[in-house]
C-alpha cells in the first residue's frame, strides 16, 4: 500500500498500516471472477436449485455461475460478519479480524474469530497458498470504488481471482439500506432462511431504530454532527453523501458538517491538527477502528481538547466500516439517536 501523503484522502487511503493510519490515493479498479454479465447495482439477481444450477449477479455486472450452491466461501471479514447474521458461514476471512491482543476486531461482528481461518489480518496480507488449499467455491468482498474488491491486494489480485469466482457488493455512493439488501439477496442465494425469527427480529429492530433516529433529529433539531477520523498527523472530516451509513443518517434528518475541500472519488478532507477546528460541530462522530486514534490517545493534542464537542463530552463512536446487515446496523442507529437526544447546542 502506498505511503505517500496526498492533499485529500480516499476510502482506501485511510487504512491501518503497521498499526497506524496510512495515507494513499485511490487505487485502480480490479475485475475478475465469474463469467458472463448482468445488471448492476441493486438489480442483481440470483438463482439456485438442483436443476438449473446456481447464479448470482453482483454489482460489477458479473454473473457468477456454479453447478451447485457455493458452500466453501471466503469473504472480507465485515462481509462474512454480515452473512453470519443471516445464517451463512464462511470458511475463511481476510481483513481486520483480530486486534493486537488477539481479540475480535469491531469488523468481525458476531464471528468466532478463534474458529475461523484468517488469510490476512492487515492491509496487503492475503495468504494465497492457504486460500488455494481451501479449494474455495466463492470469494466475496465489498467495493468502495468501482469494480475494486476491498482488501484484495492489487499485486496478487489476478492470482487470487483466478482461483475462485468472486462477488463484489457496492458499499459507496448509495444509502445504507441498499448494500444491506444486497447482502440479504446474496445470503438468500447461498441458502439463508430470511424468515427465521433472528432475521425478522433484526429487521424490525433496524426499522424501529431508524424511526428513533428520525424522531431524535426532529425533537433536538439544529445539532451539527461531524463525522471524523484521527491519525497522529492528521484529522479527517468525512463526506456524508459518499459513505452509505452517513447518507442514510442524513436522510433521517442528521445535520452533518459537509467538508468543502473534496475532489472526485474522495471520501475525506484531511486537516493538519493546527486546523482541526476548521468546522464547528456539536457532536463528533469518531471512527472507532483500532487503526484510528481514540480519545485517550488524542488527549495529548491541544487542538483536540479545544474542540467544543470534546470539551462538552459529546464524542460518539462511529463504526466506520459497518457490517451490512440489519443486525449489524440497528445498534449504530440506536447509539446515534441516543447521542443526538442527549446533545446540547454548543453555540
Amino acid at each position: 500500500m502506498p505511503n505517500a501523503r496526498v492533499p485529500r484522502l480516499s476510502r482506501r487511503g485511510l487504512l491501518a498500516a503497521g498499526g497506524s493510519l496510512a495515507l494513499g490515493a485511490l487505487v485502480s479498479a480490479c475485475g475478475g471472477g465469474g463469467s458472463g454479465s448482468g445488471s448492476t447495482g441493486s438489480s442483481g439477481t440470483a438463482s439456485s436449485g438442483n436443476s438449473g444450477g446456481w447464479s448470482f449477479t453482483d454489482d460489477r455486472g458479473v454473473t457468477v455461475r456454479a453447478d451447485a450452491t457455493p458452500r466453501n466461501i471466503v469473504a472480507f471479514v465485515g462481509t462474512a460478519a454480515a452473512l453470519h447474521d443471516y445464517g451463512v458461514e464462511c470458511s475463511a476471512v481476510f481483513g481486520p479480524t483480530k486486534d493486537k491482543d488477539g481479540k475480535a476486531d469491531v469488523q468481525a461482528g458476531e464471528i468466532d474469530v478463534d474458529k475461523v481461518l484468517v488469510l490476512g489480518n492487515n492491509w496487503g496480507e492475503f495468504n494465497i497458498e492457504k486460500f488455494a488449499s481451501l479449494q474455495p467455491d466463492l470469494l466475496v468482498a465489498p467495493m468502495y470504488s468501482k469494480d475494486t474488491l476491498w482488501y484484495v491486494p492489487d499485486e496478487s489480485k489476478d492470482k487470487i481471482l483466478g482461483l475462485a469466482p468472486s462477488v463484489g457488493i457496492n458499499t459507496a455512493n448509495t444509502s445504507l439500506p441498499v448494500p444491506i439488501q444486497r447482502h440479504e439477496e446474496l445470503a438468500r442465494a447461498l441458502g439463508a432462511d430470511l424468515s427465521a425469527p433472528k432475521v425478522t427480529d433484526a429487521k424490525a429492530r433496524f426499522d424501529q431504530a431508524s424511526e428513533a433516529l428520525r424522531q431524535a433529529t426532529s425533537a433536538n433539531g439544529g445539532i451539527r454532527v461531524l463525522a471524523c477520523s484521527a491519525s497522529p498527523d492528521l484529522f479527517y472530516v468525512a463526506a456524508p453523501d459518499v459513505l452509505t451509513d452517513l447518507r442514510y443518517f442524513k436522510e433521517l434528518g442528521v445535520d452533518f458538517v459537509v467538508p468543502d475541500q473534496l475532489g472526485a472519488g474522495v471520501f475525506f478532507e484531511n486537516l493538519s491538527w493546527e486546523n482541526a477546528n476548521k468546522y464547528q460541530a456539536d457532536v463528533l462522530f469518531l471512527d472507532n477502528r483500532t487503526a484510528s486514534l481514540q480519545p485517550p490517545a488524542l488527549a495529548a493534542k491541544p487542538t483536540w481538547n479545544s474542540l467544543p464537542a470534546v470539551a462538552a463530552n459529546q464524542v460518539v463512536p462511529w463504526v466506520y466500516e459497518p457490517r451490512y446487515s440489519h443486525a449489524g446496523c440497528a445498534p449504530l442507529l440506536e447509539a446515534l439517536a441516543k447521542a443526538i437526544q442527549g446533545a446540547r447546542k454548543l453555540g
